[in-house]
């Protein structure tokens, strides 16, 4: 077996055996993002319009969506049962930490759910701050000194602005990475804006050690900047103290890459042109995951993020969202991604929505880290 392969073990197999202790679960162990979604009448987990957090541009009933049978929908692994998840219990376990979010807009998306399903479950009357900045927001929960923390970063790796050159993206730079340091449960992502080009494209320049290009392939730079905060991670966490998971790949649903690419930072393609594939889209793609059926698939940026996990020290789990948010194409806000914004919306998710279910599944995994 190569050394990498092993090194990727110890990681897979901590998901798999968390899987396999949770209620429900088939003596074969079971593997938590392969399975269904089944329609549910109970869900969602909790009525947008009493969420205070909800961004707009994450509000799809608000902004006039006129469907909500993509509300209604739950994850089903396909070997075992997740326990319900108990957003009580979720504040009583979490009371007087931290949990952050460190990624793009994918990782806002799910701190917004996570505030959105705690808010719910939390004693009324809910005393929860809210407070909105750059790069940092919060969510405390007074009454269990909870912090949900966001921290807006596109790459992880920095984009620094150099006199006379322009704006870098430095694969090897973390420079503001001290501030992730203290939280006990830090959740990362990073992806889509390695992607994008045109006008979308936030920077000018690649840094890679000493050298400096015009442009590189995307996916090498990718994985050259996942790998920088990869070793940050070694260094710098302390594992019997803070619990380290990455979001995964969450899908886009556009006609072409080639959209999805200039999609940009709203993610969005004028819906004149006919824009994103997700327009008026009331039903998942399809009931189960391939997987589930017995086949595998696995998008380049997926076995880069396999690997670079596989070859850390630190026991950083995958929260692996993209085949099972891949059959969601309805679960995309569209064109109801609210007011000023034009155009469609395929790469975000509404909230209450698909976001929930990540929670969910990272909730029966923590479940089994704590014990």
């Amino acid at each position: 077996m190569a050394p990498e392969r092993r090194r990727c073990l110890p990681v897979l197999m901590t998901i798999a055996l968390a899987a396999a202790a949770l209620p429900g679960v088939s003596s074969s162990g079971c593997d938590l993002f392969q399975g269904r979604w089944v329609a549910d009448k109970s869900y969602p987990l909790y009525d947008a319009s009493t969420c205070p957090f909800v961004p707009d541009v994450f509000d799809c009933r608000r902004n006039g969506r006129p469907d909500d049978a993509y509300l209604k929908f739950r994850w089903n692994p396909a070997n075992c049962r997740l326990p319900r998840f108990d957003g009580a219990d979720f504040l009583r376990r979490w009371r007087g930490k931290t949990v952050m979010f460190v990624g793009d807009s994918l990782s806002m998306n799910q701190w917004v759910s996570l505030a959105c399903m705690l808010h719910a479950a939390a004693p009324a009357p809910v005393r929860a701050t809210l407070t909105a900045g750059e790069p940092v927001s919060t969510v405390r929960f007074e009454d269990y000194d909870l912090l949900l923390v966001l921290y807006h970063t596109t790459f992880l790796v920095d984009v620094v602005r150099e006199d006379g050159v322009g704006r870098v993206l430095k694969l090897d730079s973390m420079r503001n990475a001290s501030a992730w340091l203290g939280a006990h449960l830090l959740v990362f992502n990073t992806w889509h804006w390695w992607t994008y080009r045109g006008a979308s494209q936030v920077w000018d320049f690649v840094q890679d050690g000493n050298n400096t290009f015009k442009d590189m392939d995307r996916l090498t730079a990718f994985s050259k900047g996942l790998s920088t905060w990869a070793r940050w991670v070694d260094a710098n966490i302390d594992a019997s103290k803070t619990k380290v998971i990455y979001q995964g790949i969450s899908p886009s649903h556009y006609l072409s890459k080639k959209q999805e690419g200039e999609a940009g930072a709203a993610a969005t393609v004028p819906a004149a042109t006919g824009g994103g594939n997700c327009l008026k889209q009331t039903r998942p793609l399809q009931e189960a995951t391939a997987a589930a059926g017995g086949g595998t698939s696995e998008t380049p940026e997926q076995a880069v993020v396999r690997g670079v996990i596989g070859g850390m020290r630190s026991p950083v789990a995958l929260l692996d969202i993209t085949a099972l948010s891949q059959l969601r194409i309805d679960a995309h806000p569209s064109v109801y991604a609210g007011p000023g914004r034009d155009g469609m919306d395929c790469t975000h998710w509404c909230i209450a929505g698909l976001p929930d279910a990540w929670n969910h599944i990272m909730y029966a995994m923590l479940l089994q880290q704590q014990g």
